[in-house]
């Protein structure tokens, strides 16, 4: 019941959305969820439900804090303020006209404003689910304390199984016996990445984890916790790939250079595969709703929203399933790493796998 509530919710508030992307009779559907799936000086929840949110920036006469709605007008047109302007999502210094100010670089004009430090609509919404997981994990962690030898009770209860699931079936197996170092981010960013496709799924939620920043950020954060744990053995891989002819590695040294690049594209398949899931997962929805208000049908309705129905249960599930493969190769990237290739590894036998005691 839950469920169908929140997405009845979610068809009023795209309702809401559609009608404001119409002008003159024509629903435009890329503006709409073109501004659905990117970031915002404002936080739009539905019609006449508009959350303004902080602009902070330096500009030319220092640091200037004011709200967003400064920048709407009472018929919420766009309007300068103190000497700024905003125009498609970003915030200009404002001409003599009201118009973003240009100066040529490097031969081209360009517009030009402050240093942005403004708490946008994806900022609030990773403000907000790490307030979210600082609550949940922290009622974990004391109803632990608190119920010490028993069995879990309440939400405990309910993580737990996922957190020994994070444990035994991604780290311990992929890892190896040195998993417990990389046990709080791997529980960290699988959480995170989990909540905020959660929240993005919710009426006027922020497409958080489809903004390709974030998902660079956690993608540099693996690739840097994989480099700094490289071993000998990790790096003699690289720059001496074994079984492969001297003349490749040291005459043409094209596997090293293949070795390095994919140093970086491991990474980078991760960023591109969480951004793109996600956002695509959004369009997908919004463009099924579209169909409603564009073929302007009652034969179109049931069906659009059948499909779309379908979609969001779907992303209830990619939203778990793209946490779990972030996290899944982050480990796998870390137990290569880690991995011993000289046949004195931690386990004392090459390169067998590591099996879990049952006393563990």
């Amino acid at each position: 019941m839950k469920k169908i509530f929140v997405f009845l919710l979610s068809i009023l508030t795209f309702s809401a959305q559609a009608a404001e992307s119409t002008e003159g009779g024509e629903f435009k559907p890329g503006d709409m969820i073109m501004h659905h799936i990117g970031d915002d000086y404002t936080w739009h929840f539905a019609d006449g439900l508009v959350l303004p949110l902080p602009v902070i920036v330096n500009g030319e006469n220092g640091w200037d804090v004011f709200s967003s709605s400064n920048f709407y007008n009472a018929n919420h047109e766009l309007q300068p303020y103190n000497g700024y302007v905003m125009e498609h999502g970003h915030i200009y210094y404002a001409d003599a006209n009201g118009h973003p100010r240009t100066e040529l670089v490097n031969g081209e004009e360009k517009h030009v404003g402050p240093f942005d430090l403004s708490i946008t609509k994806n900022v609030a919404s990773m403000l907000l689910s790490v307030f979210l997981l600082f609550l949940v994990f922290m009622s974990i962690a004391g109803a632990y304390k608190k119920n010490r030898g028993r069995a879990p009770r309440g939400i405990q209860s309910f993580f737990e199984p996922i957190i020994i699931f994070v444990r035994d079936e991604i780290a311990k197996t992929n890892i190896g016996p040195k998993y417990e170092r990389y046990m709080p981010y791997l529980l960290t960013v699988f959480f995170f990445i989990w909540f905020n496709n959660m929240l993005g799924l919710l009426p006027g939620g922020a497409n958080l984890t489809g903004n390709i920043t974030v998902t660079l950020i956690l993608a540099v954060f693996t690739l840097l916790i994989t480099v700094f744990s490289g071993n000998k053995s990790y790096w003699g891989h690289i720059f001496n790939t074994p079984g492969v002819p001297w003349w490749l590695k040291w005459g043409i040294p094209i596997m090293p250079l293949v070795e390095v690049i994919g140093i970086f594209t491991k990474p980078f398949s991760l960023m591109v595969r969480l951004f793109a899931n996600i956002t695509a997962g959004h369009i997908i929805i919004l463009s099924l709703f579209s169909l409603i208000f564009i073929f302007q049908s009652v034969a179109i309705g049931p069906v659009s929203v059948a499909f779309a129905t379908f979609m969001n249960f779907l992303e209830l599930f990619v939203a778990l399933l793209q946490a779990y493969i972030f996290t899944l190769l982050s480990a796998m990237y870390f137990g290569g790493a880690v991995e011993e290739h000289d046949g004195h590894d931690d386990m004392g036998h090459g390169d067998a796998p590591y099996t879990v005691d049952a006393h563990h």
